[in-house]
């Protein structure tokens, strides 16, 4: 790697950061995030939605002790910018200067798809991490079959899977190595079953916990098929994809099919060409969301980039400086995936460009980290009035029972600075940290607008606030709702029977 090079990626990244840091002060945590932050403080072998690694971050963002969103998505900036390093490392690799790092990086940072993934505390952002890290590692040992790269791949490879399943797709598309008999040859030579059963032990504890608790990923997946994935369209799932990677990044997404034909051509590079279409293929027959698709579009860019430096700018180097226009013209939307200016400037951009909104609601903020920050300060000042109404001898012992885990999350995050007591939910992971015994005789009640949910386990059910939200992009956010429950019908192990089978909705 030259000076050039390290210059190159040096600017990208400190672009990338100071991108990440502006979003960062206009926003607040997203739901998801909530939940996330929470499992640093429930370390296990596995959760209901996602492997256990990302408890692991968690809990180290947790001993800073802090609910600043600078803390929550340190590790989620680090990522961010691996993930730059990393599709520079294989641009480089594969053969590229310094021109196709320019575009390859240009093109990430234009991605409104890329800055919103990659912005969140969630496993999306580690799992495209570990998927590119992967991804550089199978060059490598395409390109040298040294041993000590299939063990950096092996690595990455479990690694990623306890951050993100969806990383199975990567692996799965390691079967290519099989497929030719260059690396197939080498791999028998090299041990590869040994290689195998370590990687399946340290999979191990995980698939024993998930075991244990009656496999609740495969619900999760059960039920997000039956709610969203059954009902997307590949053809608008295409349409998604484009937009999110933005439409200008087609400059480099497109010839960067041309360049894998080109060097699958080439004996030396047919397995990492072939793991690329495994991969895909089986996302394409799992019919995965649009973003699914994100960490293959990460490995492919290098691809474009080369094609237009080899094969065009080489011959005609006028041609990189309308190229390089275009794709800086495409930074326009990246406000679209990250908070990067202010909430009443992205509002001013919605009345432009967008004229849909939620009946009841003024606008239709589709990113709710753009607005959560003033949506969790009121949801938290308006529980402390009513915690503190309550009668004294009932304080003691009242929980906060959130509908949604987002809503648990924030209470146990963001409530500590409004003196509330914890806050429980049996949506998702918080199902598992439940409490047990005896139910407390008053529970304030949180949720969304969903009718009288919390009737069948309270003698008494007051509502006692309604919190508008403007700005909701469906209908069950528009309102928040706090209620006031009395006299439990049951204890919290009867409370855990009664919604065994409904922990994802």
């Amino acid at each position: 790697m030259t000076k050039q090079h390290k210059l190159t990626i040096l600017i990208f990244c400190i672009i990338k950061l100071f991108l990440h840091l502006i979003a960062d002060y206009h926003s607040g945590f997203q739901g998801d995030e909530l939940l996330h932050i929470e499992t640093g403080n429930h370390l296990a072998f596995g959760f209901m939605e996602f492997p256990p690694l990302i408890g692991v971050v968690a809990f180290i963002q947790n001993l800073f002790a802090s609910n600043s969103v600078y803390i929550h998505h340190l590790f989620s900036h680090i990522s961010s910018i691996l993930i730059l390093i990393y599709v520079a490392k294989i641009t480089i690799e594969l053969g590229g200067k310094n021109r196709a790092l320019f575009l390859a990086l240009l093109c990430i940072i234009i991605a409104p798809g890329f800055g919103r993934s990659q912005q969140l505390f969630q496993p999306v952002v580690f799992g495209q991490l570990f998927w590119v890290l992967g991804f550089y590692q199978l060059v490598r040992y395409t390109k040298y079959l040294d041993k000590k790269y299939l063990t950096y791949l092996s690595i990455v490879a479990v690694v990623g899977v306890l951050f993100k399943y969806d990383v199975l797709f990567f692996v799965f598309g390691l079967s290519s190595l099989f497929f030719f008999k260059r690396t197939r040859t080498t791999l028998l030579k090299q041990n590869i079953g040994i290689y195998l059963t370590i990687c399946f032990l340290f999979l191990l504890p995980n698939l024993y916990w998930q075991f244990a608790n009656n496999f609740p990923v495969l619900q999760m997946f059960s039920r997000l098929y039956e709610t969203q994935l059954d009902k997307l369209s590949r053809i608008e799932n295409l349409k998604n994809l484009i937009l999110a990677i933005n439409p200008i990044s087609l400059i480099l997404v497109a010839p960067a099919l041309l360049q894998l034909f080109k060097f699958y051509t080439t004996e030396l590079y047919k397995p990492v060409v072939g793991s690329i279409v495994l991969s895909f293929l089986l996302l394409l027959f799992c019919n995965g969301k649009s973003y699914y698709f994100f960490p293959i579009v990460l490995t492919i860019l290098p691809f474009g980039a080369l094609f237009w430096e080899q094969s065009v700018i080489q011959k005609r180097n006028w041609v990189m400086y309308p190229i390089a226009i275009l794709l800086f013209l495409g930074a326009l939307l990246i406000p679209f995936g990250m908070p990067v200016y202010s909430f009443n400037e992205m509002l001013n951009s919605i009345q432009k460009y967008e004229h849909q909104k939620v009946e009841g609601g003024k606008y239709a903020v589709r990113y709710d980290e753009y607005y959560s920050k003033e949506k969790w300060e009121t949801t938290m000042t308006e529980l402390q009035l009513i915690y503190d109404r309550l009668p004294k001898n009932e304080k003691p012992n009242c929980l906060i029972w959130g509908k949604h885990y987002g809503q648990a999350g924030a209470v146990n995050l963001l409530g500590k600075a409004y003196h509330l007591p914890k806050a429980f939910s049996y949506h998702g992971s918080f199902y598992s940290w439940a409490p047990n015994g005896a139910m407390p005789n008053t529970v304030i009640a949180l949720s969304y607008q969903i009718g009288d949910f919390f009737h069948p386990y309270f003698s008494e059910v007051t509502l006692v606030k309604t919190i508008y939200n403007p700005y909701a992009d469906n209908e069950e956010e528009l309102y928040q709702k706090i209620y006031i429950c009395k006299k439990p019908k049951q204890h919290f192990e009867k409370m855990k029977e009664l919604f065994k089978h409904r922990i994802f909705e």
